[in-house]
């Protein structure tokens, strides 16, 4: 065998491991809550994006159970403090204004946010937090939070994953919402 057969073999047998590993490495990086985003544009130039992880329901009890009321209790990740659910699995759920907006009639500047809430059997608070690239919130400070509003949970068809959607739509408002399970959770996003 001549050198360039020999050098042409070696490539593909090492291009053959090289395509397995990388292809095996992938199938370990797949998650269980899939990422994805919402958008919404309102007015001239707003535009609305909200970007987190869909868990699914899975035969579990989501309310008061998977996603406790309350704060969390704490645990190893958070040191041992509280913290508010990250409004979807993985990463904090994050939501990006490009504009000033009002949210529940609350002013909110233009910016990313790490989107919390704090569940409950009535009313929930949405958090928006100036912090917005942890892991999950167990590292979420209220000295970082940019508004809290609460609003009330409506009652819902099934929603087997979380979804994150918008509905009630005009030129200068929209009201964006978490689906999951057998409840919305509506918020309302408005413009001057």
């Amino acid at each position: 065998m001549n050198n360039k057969k020999y050098i042409l073999v070696l490539f593909l047998i090492a291009s053959f491991f090289v395509t397995e590993t990388i292809t095996l490495a992938q199938k370990d990086k797949v998650r269980a809550s899939l990422r994805a985003s919402a958008s919404q544009g309102i007015g001239v130039d707003t535009d609305i994006t909200i970007d987190y992880s869909r868990p699914g329901v899975k035969g579990r009890n989501v309310w008061g159970d998977l996603v406790p009321y309350g704060m969390a209790p704490g645990n190893k990740y958070s040191k041992g403090k509280p913290y508010p659910w990250r409004a979807g699995a993985n990463e904090n759920t994050t939501i990006e204004f490009s504009t000033d907006v009002f949210i529940e009639g609350e002013k909110l500047a233009a910016g990313k946010y790490g989107l919390h809430m704090i569940p409950s059997e009535e009313d929930w608070i949405v958090i928006f937090s100036n912090r917005n690239s942890d892991w999950g919130s167990y590292s979420y400070d209220p000295a970082e939070d940019a508004l809290r509003v609460t609003v009330t949970p409506e009652k819902a068809p099934y929603q087997e994953w979380l979804l994150f959607n918008f509905d009630d739509l005009s030129p200068t408002s929209a009201t964006a919402y978490l689906h999951w399970y057998k409840l919305k959770v509506p918020f309302k996003i408005s413009i001057n």
